[in-house]
């Protein structure tokens, strides 16, 4: 797919279901939005904020009003989820924003949310915008086993706290897919391959082996990654997952016992990351650093550092 593209869902047994690409980082098939075409019609990820006008094209590509949209549901509260929540909230102005009651607060006063993200993204910061606020009355908390009433389809929101506190995968039973947030890691389509996504200051390795084990529990038909796209489930692919993540942590914590300093382990990681050639050097670089300080945040926690 191309920045911009929006396609059905077909993978498993989905329909009424579309993915859009929306270019983030300016990386094609790095982050998707998904739309559900339904008498409640749903938007799950919001995006950084930036092209959130591209999910606005993708509402008028499949004719639904603005005014029809009645869920806004981003899987947490990172920006790279979160972020375009209050400009659609402003152009959808009959939707609630359904996100996990422990980073509710953050959409509606971002600030916090920003100096965090400044400071674990780095440099990526360029392609962010300032979120819009979302106003609180439009907010619906949510807890582990809520709801979310979308028509003909039903969102569970199951709480998957390993990549970040306030992280819920969806599980649309009606369509036997699972929205994977970032409890899946990193799926590249064009190399079918797996990747990590351990950023500071929130990544529990433990906590995301038990997130992988809860997708495993469901077994849907198909996984809906944010980064990106739909793919079908297998036991392998949360297999490959727990692998690669639990060897990825392994490789940061011997890094570390060879070199001086922290900054040393991530230059390391850096120059050996191979994904150049598939989002480009920028993008790559700036994903090896901030997965890299993620597990040396969270070796510091383990260690009691």
């Amino acid at each position: 797919m191309a920045i911009g593209d929006l396609r059905e869902v077909t993978t498993g047994d989905c329909s009424d279901l579309y993915c859009l690409d929306t270019g983030m980082y300016d990386t094609e098939e790095y982050g998707a939005v998904y739309i559900l075409d339904t008498e409640r019609p749903a938007i799950v990820e919001t995006g950084i904020g930036t092209n959130y006008e591209y999910i606005l094209d993708a509402l008028d590509e499949l004719d639904i009003a603005r005014e029809d949209v009645a869920v806004i549901a981003p899987t947490h509260v990172h920006l790279d989820h979160a972020g375009g929540a209050g400009f659609l909230a402003d152009k959808c102005h009959n939707a609630d924003v359904y996100v996990p009651e422990i980073g509710a607060r953050h959409l509606v006063d971002p600030g916090r949310l920003v100096e965090g993200t400044k400071r674990a993204v780095g440099d990526q910061w360029q392609f962010y915008v300032e979120p819009k606020p979302v106003p609180e009355d439009r907010v619906v908390a949510l807890t582990d086993g809520d709801v979310i009433d979308c028509g003909s389809h039903e969102l569970e929101a199951i709480h998957a706290p390993g990549h970040a506190p306030h992280q819920m995968i969806f599980y649309d039973r009606q369509n036997d897919a699972v929205f994977t947030a970032d409890a899946a890691g990193i799926w590249v389509p064009s190399i079918r391959e797996i990747h990590v996504t351990t950023p500071p200051s929130n990544f529990d390795l433990d906590a995301c082996l038990d997130d992988v084990e809860t997708i495993r529990e469901i077994a849907p038909t198909t996984l809906l990654y944010t980064h990106y796209g739909p793919r079908p489930y297998s036991d392998e692919a949360m297999d490959e997952y727990e692998d690669v993540l639990s060897q990825w942590v392994a490789a940061v914590e011997s890094q570390r016992a060879a070199e001086e300093d922290d900054e040393a382990v991530v230059r390391h990681f850096v120059a050996e990351q191979e994904m150049d050639d598939v989002w480009g050097t920028k993008k790559a670089s700036a994903e090896a650093a901030m997965n890299t300080r993620g597990v040396l945040h969270y070796l510091d926690n383990r260690d009691g550092e």
